[in-house]
């Protein structure tokens, strides 16, 4: 089998797609986070068929030795590799493994067990023994990061703060991927070494260039130990000595090199650093300092006038420092649909820019496959933060998303081709600034490649912006100005169409603005929302939301099958269950306007059998000051009365979630009905209530009642919560009261 690393192929071969699954087992205090138990790998062996269906070269897979021996290797349960390994050799898809990853080891051992690096060894020798065929080896990932991670910031087991513990744990890594690499190589002689690391780099005010300096060598020291190169007069062998580091550990990486066969970078967004001592600029949670100076710790995106160095600033830098072949091994952002898939491809543009200019970069690699949990925390607490990837968990089975086509197109030499890549990212863009922008001092090549990649891109919400729109119709109701808010935030040019500028009634105005536009996919948040006015006038009410509906999905199919999206209600259900009603649920309206949705969802699809049809129920938005919520609050906070229904139970949907899930739906390509609300089964009594509290307001004058003394016109199902059978992605609707609270300044 040739080498995916061999030199004198890295010309003709190229640039690999390879994948990695989020795999972290750490430890904090005495409770172990397992990634691959929290995302449902480890009982999913068809996810590997998914995998492969990416068209990916290689994984970086787990086997670690916290999960195969944590009672001892003479107690190792091999089922799961044994199983795993062999369908990946099977796909034809290369393994890269993994033996420790952010992990501290079984109990019996820490990273600052004295024979943690033979302990290491051992169990890396019996994984060589049991699968002789696997040739690509990590033992540890990132063992500078976990360091500090675990001895400098006390976060991980064992929870040092100091410089003894983090230079102990890094060495005690270093010197374990050295002696896990030798008994390896002592079984297969061939294998080789892929050894990762977060080369984060350290920015900072002309007064902390010391501090910034003193970092900026000391992310290296992963490959430099490794490499052999820490001797007196690296310009951190003082620093190694004077944390209590003997002169004879540090020689014994000199005289008993490892040097990786391939260098491993692991680039976020949030890696590189500002350090500013003007700490009046920043919330206090990023103040810190060195016992010399104080100063705040900020991620350099957010003040950096220049922009972020980003990517190919860090591989030109590895490859001028090692001349050794890389690979950028973790590419992962958490946020919006888009910005995923602008994130992978500057990195893929990076990459291949820097291999036409003689830069050995051999892989791209998707990370997180299955997305991550509990990062924002540091993995310092499970409360369940879910990060999609390639494939998102919150459906029943892992779902595909746009990020999956993308890599299936690089994987097989297609160039991305979708509208929103044009944009730059979040980290090009203004907005990125919540800090009072200060110069990083990047230098000039570093600079050159920020404004290369940054391109004025107009978000105006009008047909003259140079990139294809979103049309967005709906100009003057919450959900279409809540669209055009949250469209101009995420970097997505839009415009917001008026009744007057299209009468979606009429379909040759329809196909007129359609043909001149040329948008990329139609949103349709216009509709008669009055239900019950509905059923004084249902003629208007059947116009718009069925008439209306079903042309525009008729002229975007004409249109070449133009992605579109409208908006159903819970109230085509009559309330006759217990249990949240899910999409493939008959439906049975009981009012003039839940026939209106009905109608208009059959007549939508056999129109355009590709549109996206999102169900919702009972809106409520900081924007929009005649929503339930927002009117039960201002009641209430003025001593009036409140009524509200105490009979009737919902699933309330806070607007800004639905259009973040709306639109990431649409940018998955994801057709038919789909159930979007937030997760929760309340009344509107109750629901009033919740606001109440969470804004500390009185709810002395709020009267519960049965909803039939509610007089109201139009007849409602008493139960019309929305679950779904195809995912629920909206958060609950604790939190989404909590950020209405916070966005209004409650």
């Amino acid at each position: 089998m040739t080498s995916i690393f061999d030199s004198k192929l890295k010309t003709q071969l190229p640039l690999e797609v390879w994948g990695g699954v989020e795999c972290t087992v750490n430890r904090v205090g005495e409770e172990y986070f397992d990634q691959i138990e929290r995302n449902g790998h480890g009982t999913r062996l068809e996810d590997l068929e998914l995998f492969a269906q990416l068209g990916i070269q290689a994984i970086r897979y787990p086997l670690l030795w916290e999960r195969i021996a944590p009672n001892g290797l003479e107690n190792a349960d091999w089922s799961w590799a044994d199983v795993r390994l062999g369908r990946l050799r099977e796909l034809g898809i290369c393994p890269i493994v993994g033996l420790v990853h952010h992990g501290s080891g079984p109990r019996y051992t820490s990273l600052v067990d004295p024979a943690f690096p033979e302990k290491l060894a051992e169990f890396a020798r019996a994984v060589a023994e049991r699968y002789p065929w696997v040739k690509y080896y990590t033992p540890i990932n990132e063992p500078l990061t976990t360091a500090r991670f675990s001895g400098l910031y006390g976060h991980w087991y064992p929870h040092g703060r100091d410089d003894l513990t983090f230079g102990r744990a890094l060495l005690s890594e270093c010197r374990g991927v050295c002696l896990a690499m030798q008994a390896i190589r002592e079984v297969n002689p061939g294998a080789e070494l892929v050894q990762t690391e977060d080369l984060g780099k350290i920015y900072s005010t002309p007064k902390l260039t010391y501090q910034a300096e003193f970092e900026n060598e000391r992310r290296w020291l992963t490959f430099d130990l490794l490499c052999g190169r820490i001797s007196p007069n690296h310009p951190i062998w003082g620093y190694l000595r004077n944390c209590g580091i003997s002169e004879s550990e540090l020689e014994e990486f000199c005289q008993n090199p490892c040097p990786p066969d391939l260098i491993g970078i692991n680039h976020y967004l949030t890696s590189d650093r500002f350090l500013d001592e003007n700490l009046e600029n920043y919330p206090s949670w990023t103040h810190g300092g060195n016992g010399r100076d104080e100063y705040a710790d900020i991620e350099a995106v957010r003040v950096c006038a220049e922009g972020a160095a980003g990517p190919r600033s860090l591989l030109q830098e590895a490859w001028e420092r090692y001349q050794i072949p890389l690979a950028v091994t973790e590419v992962h952002l958490h946020c919006t649909r888009e910005e995923q898939l602008r994130w992978l491809c500057e990195v893929w543009n990076a990459a291949q820019e820097l291999r036409s200019q003689g830069v050995d970069v051999r892989a791209v690699t998707a990370w997180a496959l299955l997305g991550t949990y509990d990062w924002n925390s540091l993995l310092t607490r499970w409360v369940g933060h879910y990060e999609s990837g390639v494939f998102d968990l919150r459906s029943p089975q892992p779902r595909a998303t746009a990020i999956a086509k993308i890599i299936r197109d690089l994987a097989t030499g297609r160039n991305p081709d979708h509208p929103l890549l044009d944009i730059p990212g979040w980290w090009h863009r203004p907005e990125r600034l919540v800090y009072p922008a200060v110069s990083c001092g990047l230098d000039k090549r570093s600079i050159r490649e920020s404004e290369s990649i940054l391109s004025p891109a107009p978000l105006l919400p009008c047909s003259s912006a140079s990139h294809r729109p979103l049309a967005i119709i709906g100009a003057t109701g919450t959900l279409g100005k809540a669209f055009a808010r949250l469209c101009e935030v995420r970097g997505i040019p839009y415009r917001l169409l008026t009744r007057q500028e299209m009468d979606i009634a009429h379909p040759v105005t329809v196909d007129a603005v359609l043909t001149e536009l040329q948008p990329w996919a139609v949103i349709n948040a216009a509709g008669y929302v009055r239900v019950d006015d509905a059923e004084r006038e249902p003629g208007n009410c059947l116009r718009v939301n069925t008439v209306g509906a079903e042309i525009l999905a008729t002229v975007c199919a004409q249109h070449n099958n133009l992605p579109f999206v409208t908006f159903s209600s819970d109230l085509v259900f009559n309330g006759a269950v217990t249990q949240p009603y899910v999409e493939t649920d008959a439906i049975s309206p009981l009012s003039v306007y839940g026939c209106s949705k009905a109608l208009a969802e059959k007549r939508v699809l056999q129109a355009c059998p590709t549109s996206l049809i999102i169900r919702t129920s009972a809106f409520f938005s900081p924007w929009d000051d005649y929503n339930f919520v927002s009117i039960a609050l201002r009641e209430l906070s003025a001593g009036e009365e409140f009524l509200a229904a105490q009979d009737t139970i919902i699933s309330p949907t806070y607007v800004p979630d639905l259009v973040h899930a709306s639109l990431d739906l649409l940018i998955d390509g994801e057709t038919g009905l789909w159930h979007s609300a937030n997760k929760c089964e309340i009344s509107w009594a109750n629901l009033a209530r919740l606001a109440a509290k969470q804004a500390g307001v009185s709810i002395k004058r709020l009267i519960a009642l049965p909803t039939r003394h509610l007089n109201l016109v139009a007849p409602r199902p008493t139960y019309s919560v929305l679950g779904s059978s195809r995912g629920e992605l909206m958060p609950g609707l604790e939190s989404a009261i909590s950020r209405y609270c916070e966005e209004c300044q409650i």
